[in-house]
């Protein structure tokens, strides 16, 4: 009767954890919240195996969070994570390996592996004698079990989550692109007297730097380069909007200071002060023979003429965007008596570092300019490529790097 009664039970008990498993996995096929997950979780526990006391802590980058407790003493949220370490053997530890540690309070601790990576602990308590430990022990497969399918369940949640998010990031990083590809102009001129090359390498899938350069009349040429803050979409369109406006104010005027104290306040509407963005806009007037321009906190450009002499181009005013008005504004102005050489860059370029942490730096810079003084832009870009290619040997490029190099004479 005795042995008839126990194989009853045992019916009766594997029965009950068989529909546990199966609640368990219909709420994940439902696609319930994780929190609803863990209070069925907490409630199949403790309704099956009628506990005083447990606690599931969750491994989550690197650290360990508490995901539900009852009948605890401590509060294991302030407890440092290293504490754990005790549980990262792998195996289920009882009350001899507990005892000198934070969790003496429990008699079992169960790790819960999905492909060899620990995912969360499970401790249990309150077994009050050696009828309910021995009770406890013949249910740890169950508990196992139960575990891992509501913890890789979760995991799962938590990966199709990153990867519908990388999703977002890569459309949005693909439709910043293309906003980006269509701000540079889609060629270049190269004549006799007036000549430009450029390069763009990202250090992102996209980045915030822009050049341009628009021929206003038979003789004024204008060239500029800029570098927005942030990356992504929200830089692209800034960067977007700030071409057009900029297109927009050349076809009306040529009156440098007029277009930057608009594109100032362009900037400003559009990015309520978040964001601002560096600006280097000259405009060479091959007639008059001379080169006007601003630098609105942007690396200073370098002109260089045939005599060897090599000019920065510093004056002009702060980033554009950072306030809603300009403060101070200077034109820059340089005369142009023989073949010059405008090099425009960003700062990826000069704050360049190799594996021995030396910066590029904008000395480097004019030594190339010096050696190719008679060559042409495409000649130029490419010597600086080599050069800084070099110079990071396998160190990756902490920026991107922008460059454009115009050459002309009157």
């Amino acid at each position: 009767m005795s042995t008839a009664l126990n194989i009853a039970n045992r019916y009766e008990l594997k029965e009950l954890e068989l529909d546990a498993l199966l609640e368990i996995t219909q709420a994940i096929n439902e696609n319930l919240p994780e929190e609803s997950l863990y209070k069925i979780y907490n409630f199949t526990l403790r309704a099956n195996l009628k506990l005083s006391k447990l606690m599931l802590v969750v491994q989550d980058d690197k650290q360990w969070i508490p995901k539900l407790s009852f009948g605890t003493k401590k509060d294991y949220n302030s407890i440092d994570s290293n504490a754990y370490q005790i549980v990262e053997k792998g195996k289920i530890l009882f009350p001899s390996d507990l005892v000198d540690s934070p969790f003496d309070e429990f008699d079992v601790a169960i790790p819960v592996y999905h492909k060899n990576d620990l995912l969360a602990v499970v401790f249990l308590g309150g077994v009050a004698n050696a009828e309910e430990r021995e009770y406890i022990e013949n249910h740890l497969n169950f508990i196992q079990a139960l575990s891992n399918i509501i913890m890789v369940a979760i995991e799962n949640k938590k990966m199709a989550r990153e990867r519908l998010k990388q999703e977002v990031i890569a459309k949005e990083m693909e439709i910043a692109k293309k906003v980006q590809q269509l701000l540079f102009p889609k060629s270049l001129p190269e004549n006799d007297n007036f000549s430009i090359d450029a390069h763009y390498s990202p250090h992102h899938t996209v980045g915030g730097d822009y050049y341009d350069w628009k021929s206003i009349n038979e003789h004024q040429k204008m060239v500029c380069i800029a570098d927005v803050s942030g990356k992504g979409v929200p830089a692209a369109l800034l960067m977007s909007n700030f071409q057009a406006s900029l297109r927009t104010l050349l076809r009306k005027t040529t009156d440098l200071e007029e277009i930057i104290h608009d594109l100032n306040y362009q900037v400003f509407e559009s990015a309520k002060g978040e964001n601002f963005i560096t600006f280097f806009i000259a405009i060479i007037d091959l007639k008059e023979k001379t080169l006007k321009y601003v630098n609105a906190g942007h690396n200073p450009p370098f002109l260089v003429s045939s005599d060897h002499s090599i000019e920065k181009l510093e004056k002009g005013t702060l980033v554009l965007g950072a306030l809603n008005e300009i403060p101070f504004l200077e034109i820059g102005t340089a005369s142009i008596d023989s073949p010059q050489t405008l090099l425009l860059y960003t700062d990826g370029l000069t704050e360049a570092f190799n594996e021995a942490e030396e910066e590029f730096g904008p000395e480097r810079v004019m030594e190339i300019l010096s050696q190719y003084i008679s060559a042409t832009p495409e000649r130029i870009i490419s010597a600086i490529l080599d050069k800084i290619d070099d110079f990071i040997g396998k160190r990756p490029l902490s920026d991107d790097i922008t460059l454009l190099a115009c050459k002309y004479h009157v």
